[in-house]
């Protein structure tokens, strides 16, 4: 059920009723939301809410056996090594086992090894990986000892809550059952904020990513061959806009969605592309599953705090197995490696840097105390002591009366504005050849065929693909203020012109917009 279809309209307008009727009955409103989360997930494959329904059941049951145990005693760590195991293990078996099998047979193929190992057809459940790390950051947390064990019905609908269910965003425990615990009253709900989600997810979906996709990027990436130089950068530039645009799409609508619920979503995308640096483009791109990982995976294992070549070793483990998450295959892995690489070198810059201010602003703590005559307090030579008309320690100011300047040493020398955004930029479309493509060799094609046909520019070099890139991209650059100020302005109109506004959008959507909707890239994780 995707979200850009009358099904899900006539859905989430039976959803929206039911979820206002009820909500002065909070017990029937939870079991109602969780049968309308249950039909929504059953719409796919019916086969996977046994999966959602087993997955509430044994992760309550974990949280509650933590609960009950000693805080942080050995029982409660065996208790959730369990629970990851438990969890990881599911995962594992329906997104990674065939990924593991094949690399098996390849390897011991190389070694001229013959290995008789059954690949089974495992057909992915929607939204995987994101019900897994929901799931995770709960029990972790009620290990941790910052959350309570919610009510099953909680829980489950905390785990089920169809608008973040397909594709995020990763809302934790801590976040959404607050929420649930209490009746919610709709005179608070943001409509303004909400709509504007909505329809601009709708347009940034089906004008630029689903228009990108069917015009160009599709083909770069399929049969690279056929294309010029020219349309093969294009079209790598052209994917980079169009996964922002189809993920933002689904954060937004789902947070839209989830607001005229009465329900806050975290934000997930801030503008990642206006980024000047590796590190904060990941401050800005997947919000949710960046703090993620830093809170459950990087610190747990050490963070910063146990040396430089600790850290290194950590920043390169969680974006390698970041990039595992997104999907079984060495393609994935090699662009997590890629953006630890990344993040390696620029905090190694940094801390260069670090080093660096810290002996110029010794070398200068000590040209300040010569200054006062503080450098040497005792004389470096009888005959130094003698020519001294004056001791210095009788007349001089403390060492600590020095001013010195601040410490500085997060600024690069080179460092502006645009050219560390193109950088950037360039960098991640870079690494996006690697996540788009099925293999290695597929992605060297893409990126040979940059070097081989620059004479011609091909038909398929248009306007409205330069449009659909610019604004993909120029719509990070809008100010915040300026959108504040649309919303405001849409919340000051009557009901009935809202309703007209909408509607008309609505109309210029389906006529410019692709014929059918395709389904949502990050579906597939």
């Amino acid at each position: 059920m995707l979200f850009p279809t009358i099904t899900f309209a006539v859905f989430f307008l039976l959803a929206f009723i039911g979820n206002w009727l009820l909500m002065p009955r909070q017990r029937a409103w939870k079991v109602f939301m969780l049968i309308a989360s249950m039909v929504f997930y059953g719409w796919w494959d019916w086969r996977f809410v046994l999966l959602l329904v087993l997955s509430a059941a044994a992760n309550q049951a974990f949280a509650l056996w933590i609960a009950g145990l000693p805080p942080k005693s050995a029982s409660a760590k065996w208790a959730l090594a369990a629970a990851v195991a438990a969890n990881l293990g599911v995962l594992g078996w329906f997104k990674y086992y065939g990924f593991f099998v094949t690399s098996v047979v390849n390897f011991l193929g190389a070694l001229n090894l013959n290995a008789d190992l059954p690949l089974l057809r495992i057909v992915l459940p929607l939204g995987i990986s994101f019900l897994t790390f929901r799931v995770l950051s709960y029990v972790i947390d009620v290990y941790r000892g910052t959350l309570r064990p919610a009510s099953l019905l909680d829980f489950s609908v905390y785990v089920a809550f169809f608008p973040y269910l397909a594709a995020g965003p990763i809302a934790r425990a801590s976040e959404f059952l607050p929420q649930v615990r209490g009746p919610r009253d709709p005179r608070n709900v943001d409509t303004a904020r909400a709509f504007f989600l909505i329809f601009g997810g709708l347009i940034k979906k089906m004008l630029i990513a689903d228009y990108l996709a069917t015009s160009l990027v599709n083909g770069v990436f399929t049969t690279p061959g056929q294309y010029s130089s020219i349309e093969v950068l294009l079209g790598i530039i052209g994917y980079s806009v169009q996964i922002y645009c189809d993920f933002s799409a689904y954060a937004d609508i789902a947070i839209g969605v989830s607001l005229l619920l009465g329900f806050e979503l975290p934000d997930n995308f801030d503008r990642p592309y206006t980024a000047r640096s590796v590190q904060e483009f990941w401050r800005r791109w997947h919000m949710t599953l960046s703090r993620w990982l830093r809170d459950y995976l990087y610190i747990p294992l050490g963070g910063n705090r146990k040396g430089q070549s600790r850290t290194y070793v950590n920043l390169m483990l969680t974006m390698v197995l970041g990039g595992l998450w997104h999907g079984a295959g060495w393609t994935f892995i090699f662009w997590g490696a890629l953006y630890g690489g990344a993040l390696i070198v620029e905090h190694a810059r940094v801390d260069g840097r670090k080093q660096r201010a810290l002996l110029v602003q010794s070398q200068r703590r000590e040209l300040a105390l010569e200054s006062v005559g503080l450098a040497d307090a005792a004389p470096r030579s009888p005959v130094d002591a003698d020519s001294s008309p004056v001791p210095a320690v009788a007349t001089a100011p403390s060492p600590s009366s020095v001013v010195e300047p601040p410490l500085e040493y997060d600024r690069d020398p080179w460092h502006g504005v645009w050219l560390p955004r193109i950088l950037t930029f360039a960098f991640v479309t870079f690494a996006w050849i690697f996540f788009r493509s099925d293999s290695f060799s597929a992605a060297l094609a893409v990126i040979g065929r940059l070097f081989q046909s620059w004479g011609t520019v091909g038909a398929a070099v248009t306007p409205g693909v330069f449009i659909a890139i610019v604004a993909g991209i120029g719509v990070q650059y809008v100010p915040r203020a300026l959108w504040q100020r649309g919303e405001a302005g849409f919340s000051v109109l009557n009901p009935v012109l809202q309703g007209v506004v909408l509607a008309v959008g609505l109309m210029l959507l389906d006529i410019l917009g692709p014929t059918g909707p395709a389904a949502f890239l990050y579906f597939k994780f």
